[in-house]
């Protein structure tokens, strides 16, 4: 799977979660069905969901005028997986991580998530 693929996917996974009752597990597999899972894919949805509540402390801190629980789901979403690659996976480069939050952004959102999300994420990889 490649890395924009697995970033999909997990959104969808994470996606899925935000106010279910589903497990993880649970919504890899509707997200997977039959499809192989790879190890980038699997530590992006593992680490969001186990360090959700320091991601989530550090979003709040970086929104002007927004609270985390008004955000839409799916800029809340993107925003989760891209911070978590910039604090934790620093394998990545931040213009990377940045791009494709855009463009998942654009996938899955409209033309206003993605420069929201940009606007958020250019503070983190400012400090």
């Amino acid at each position: 799977m490649k890395r924009h693929d697995a970033r999909e996917k997990a959104v969808q996974v994470l996606f899925q979660l935000d106010n279910t009752d589903l497990t993880l597990q649970e919504a890899i597999s509707h997200v997977l069905e039959e499809e192989e899972s790879d190890a980038f894919f699997e530590k992006l949805v593992h680490g969001v969901t186990e360090n959700l509540e320091e991601i989530d402390e550090q979003l709040t801190k970086n929104l002007e005028n927004w609270s985390l629980g008004r955000l839409p789901k799916i800029e809340r979403t993107v925003l989760r997986i891209a911070l978590y690659e910039l604090q934790y996976m620093q394998d990545t480069p931040n213009r990377v991580v940045l791009n494709e939050a855009i463009e998942l952004c654009k996938t899955f959102g409209d033309e206003k998530s993605s420069k929201f999300v940009n606007g958020v994420l250019s503070k983190f990889t400012q400090q």
